[in-house]
């Protein structure tokens, strides 16, 4: 007798599966009247056709594999919408019957406000364990592709899927029974929905290499400052995306950059083992019209279907941007990569962080080592001052942060905290009295000055934060990623927005400054990455408080 081969066996069960299934789905008409009679006789015909059109076997390019494990995966979900349409029925006459005593007592009572909490409650976790048989069913039909055969994509998948439960679902439903939408389920397939307005307005490109932070200045001209691994140092126009400046003073990556708070002066670090103060002089270029990009941006996050980078090609930097190449101060101490500076308050004092695990706090007019902050046990990453007292903050890969208190010339102070469980990559001060930090163990921090033994908000994510920001006005913290995600937060740890960040638009690799500059009518957050570009975004502020 001849053997039967593996793949025409395969085949063969797969075909006696789907006709079972199909005959399945087919119910009888005695059996469809006892389950709730014609509604539910053509949501399930309708079914039917959407599970044969997409499973006829001459027609699909799945492996056979995947194409079983989706047979399984239909049923389930078939025999999931069996449920919630009986569960509907059954809702909608009880409330009948709520409606019908309450009508004898001369009252009446919202159906529809009904049936929505008591269905939310119910489908949320029938959905929720169906979310996780499709993610678990995805992630095992294509971790092993069969050999010979091409494994669709996941974008191609999602959409099939898609294309198919459209018709399983009506549209609209009378009164207070209705289906939940099937876009729920394959949520998992598609970030969290921001409900913010959130609109990318212009992206700033010209560096060589990753740009590590960025900054705003605080006097007129207001420009942007971007502070990347190429060794340079870009002052741009925010209005036209023009480069107005470069710096060209370094011999490492430069970490760093923040501008004076009352003269024409940036402060940059470097890994050259310097910090350099130099000034600058722009001018603005005559302001383009800003292009409407509402239709590429909506306020829900679109779908990423593509994680593959756009930009290692090499981009061609600024040619006519006019160059500074001498430092007016150069601050030399540390016997380590400068990581981050910032001006005290007043402008006459600046700190530095290294890797040589001190800060150094230096004369400006001097460029004199006024103190050493020695304490910390592993590489500092950030320092920030306080807005308007003599107050520094420092953080480090030993998991911890110091508030160095310089209010009293006679005592320095220094507290450290304890708060998070990896490296502490930034932390920084609020104009109230708070502090924000982040890390690499996943988590953001809110600290209260006058109380600082446990945070007063504590923010889960799901990638390392890096350097923080927080608005002035509305305390908005913006917190980037190392999975190239952008997301906004209020001070009671509560979920605002994410940025939008598609396959088109948005950053294409890890984020790792955020900065605010809520004065500005065109963009008030600014972000940068190691795909070489900062984006300047612009906050719909009132919506996003008002959707709080």
């Amino acid at each position: 007798m001849p053997v039967e081969s593996g793949n025409s066996a395969a085949a063969r069960q797969a075909k006696q599966k789907r006709k079972s299934h199909s005959l399945s789905i087919r119910r009888t008409n005695s059996t469809e009247q006892e389950r709730s009679g014609l509604q539910r006789e053509m949501l399930e015909g309708q079914s039917s056709d959407n599970l044969e059109s997409f499973m006829r076997m001459e027609d699909s390019k799945l492996p056979l594999s995947l194409r079983s494990n989706l047979l399984d995966l239909f049923s389930q979900i078939e025999r999931e919408f069996e449920n919630l349409y009986i569960e509907n029925l059954e809702l909608r006459r009880e409330i009948e019957t709520l409606n019908d005593r309450l009508a004898a007592d001369g009252q009446t009572f919202e159906g529809a406000d009904l049936a929505k909490g008591a269905l939310k409650t119910k489908a949320s976790h029938s959905t929720s364990q169906l979310s996780q048989k499709l993610k678990t069913t995805y992630k095992a039909s294509t971790s092993k592709p069969s050999q010979g055969v091409d494994s669709p994509s996941p974008r191609d998948l999602v959409i099939q899927i898609w294309n198919l439960f459209s018709g399983l679902c009506p549209k609209r439903t009378k009164g207070p029974v209705c289906i939940i939408p099937i876009f729920n389920i394959v949520s998992s397939f598609k970030a969290t929905t921001s409900r913010a307005i959130c609109q990318l307005v212009r992206e700033y490109v010209g560096h060589r290499d990753g740009i590590w932070d960025l900054s705003v200045t605080r006097t007129q001209p207001v420009v942007l400052g971007t502070a990347s691994a190429d060794h340079t140092a870009m002052l741009w126009s925010i209005e036209t995306g023009k480069c107005l400046l470069k710096y060209l003073g370094h011999q490492g990556s430069v970490n760093s950059i923040k501008f004076h708070p009352t003269e024409q002066m940036a402060l940059t670090a470097s890994g050259d083992q310097t910090a350099h103060i130099w000034r600058y002089m722009v001018q603005l270029p005559t302001p383009q019209p800003v292009a409407d990009m509402s239709q590429q941006t909506p306020c829900e996050d679109d779908v990423d279907f593509s994680d593959k980078d756009e930009a290692d090609g090499e981009v061609e930097g600024p040619n006519d941007c006019p160059s500074v190449r001498v430092a007016t101060t150069t601050l030399r101490s540390h016997q380590g990569v400068v990581i981050a500076a910032d001006w005290l308050v007043g402008g006459k004092q600046v700190v530095t962080a290294s890797w040589d695990r001190a800060a150094n706090l230096y004369d400006v007019e001097t460029s004199e080592l006024v103190h050493s902050l020695t304490g910390h046990d592993q590489e500092l990453t950030h320092c920030c001052t306080h807005p308007t007292q003599r107050l520094v903050v420092t953080s480090s890969r030993d998991t911890t942060f110091r508030l160095w208190d310089f209010r009293d010339p006679s005592i320095h102070s220094v507290n450290v905290f304890q708060g998070h469980t990896d490296t502490v990559t930034s932390a920084v001060f609020t104009v109230g009295d708070n502090v924000v930090s982040g890390s690499d163990d996943r988590t953001v921090k809110v600290w209260d000055l006058k109380n600082m033994r446990s945070p007063i908000a504590t923010i889960r994510t799901d990638s390392a934060v890096n350097r923080i920001s927080v608005s002035v006005n509305q305390k908005i913290i913006a917190l980037p990623h190392d999975n190239r995600q952008v997301r906004l937060f209020d001070m009671s740890g509560v979920r605002l927005a994410r940025l939008p960040r598609t396959n088109r638009q948005g950053h294409r690799r890890m984020v790792c400054c955020s900065a605010w500059c809520e004065d500005n009518a065109s963009c008030n957050l600014f972000s940068c990455g190691f795909d070489r570009q900062a984006i300047g975004w612009n906050i719909n502020i009132t919506a996003l408080l008002q959707e709080k």
